[in-house]
């Protein structure tokens, strides 16, 4: 039987996934170098021929899910925190400047996601989207890749999500909403901040944050369950009470079906690259974040008290504006479960890796 799309616990796991897509170094050898021309104007886009697409989590990661897709590797949504970063030391580039322009692009992706459903071996087990980098990135709007992969899956009437800071992904709303009708569908949109001054410094690639809140109201209107992590939360930048609030209130009347707080982790390599930017943008910072940060996570008592507070947040946002009863929800029968709205336990302390 086919497991549920994740749910509010998975995308906890998710934010904190370095994703495995299989690609070693061996994925670029023969790798067709293209120049970024117009919008992808200082991208090299990396063509190459993926072996397999659907990738599976190992048994020790604990997450609710056990396989991942990723199009794409490297983001040009340059976000300084991006816990992906180091997978791009497994194909020999550097996790600074290589990781923003030089973007992988398995180009037969749809064609291998077809094939490996069909095998008799696959169960129509969920597959998670935008465990390492974002489906939905400019690339996306050239090569159309993720939009194949969810027509493939739509196809194929196979379960799935979709973690994205995108609002490329209303271009697919026809289909998605064509997708619910026939599985499990969730999608779940990362919105760190409303304060553009954090936002066009940290995420300098990314759509503006409130018209990302504008993308989760209209899938919901669609009937396309979506939720919202507010993540990274960046102490001393992002997390005065005043700036969580914004954010929460804004995405509880936008109809999120979950809001949940993510402090920002530093996993080893991304800490030494955000912290370089750190001393360049916010000096006064640095070290604040080296006691805070000697070991990849905040401490656990600072993280539950983060997580508290955004809790109580989105239960008097939504007691201030009542959402509709499951009846009332413009969702399909294959939608799954209602979404709970409060965030899970924190888990622990502990890097998630995947064994690439």
């Amino acid at each position: 039987m086919a497991r549920p799309a994740p749910t509010d616990g998975s995308e906890q796991f998710r934010w904190r996934l370095a994703g495995n897509d299989g690609g070693q170094v061996p994925l670029l050898a023969g790798a067709e170098r293209h120049q970024g021309r117009g919008e992808l104007a200082g991208l090299e886009l990396l063509h190459v021929q993926a072996k397999t697409v659907i990738n599976r989590v190992p048994d020790a990661s604990p997450v609710p899910f056990r396989w991942t897709i990723n199009p794409y590797r490297g983001c040009s949504h340059a976000c300084v925190y991006c816990f992906a970063r180091p997978t791009h030391e497994y194909l020999g580039l550097n996790i600074g400047e290589d990781f923003d322009r030089k973007l992988v692009v398995k180009v037969n992706a749809v064609e291998r996601l077809r094939a490996e459903l069909r095998s008799p071996r696959w169960r129509g087990d969920a597959i998670a989207m935008g465990t390492n980098t974002d489906p939905y990135q400019r690339c996306e709007g050239k090569y159309h890749l993720t939009r194949g992969l969810v027509e493939v899956l739509t196809e194929a009437a196979n379960p799935f999500s979709i973690l994205t800071k995108s609002t490329l992904i209303l271009r697919d709303l026809d289909l998605l909403r064509a997708a619910t009708q026939r599985a499990p569908v969730r999608a779940n949109f990362s919105i760190a901040t409303l304060d553009e001054a954090v936002w066009k410094a940290t995420e300098p690639g990314t759509p503006h944050p409130r018209r990302r809140v504008e993308a989760v109201a209209k899938l919901n209107e669609a009937g396309v369950p979506s939720g919202v992590l507010i993540a990274p939360i960046l102490p001393g930048m992002s997390d005065r009470p005043d700036q969580l609030a914004e954010v929460v209130d804004a995405c509880v009347a936008a109809g999120a079906v979950s809001v949940t707080a993510l402090p920002l982790h530093l996993r080893p390599g991304v800490r030494e690259h955000f912290l370089s930017w750190l001393a360049g943008a916010r000096p006064e910072l640095v070290e604040d974040y080296q006691r805070r940060y000697r070991r990849a996570y905040l401490p656990g008592r600072e993280q539950d008290q983060v997580t508290s507070v955004v809790r109580a947040m989105v239960a008097t946002a939504r007691k201030r504006r009542p959402q509709p009863g499951a009846a009332q929800r413009r969702r399909s029968p294959a939608a799954g479960p209602e979404v709970p709205a409060a965030p899970p336990e924190r888990p622990p302390e502990r890097q998630l890796g995947l064994g690439i």
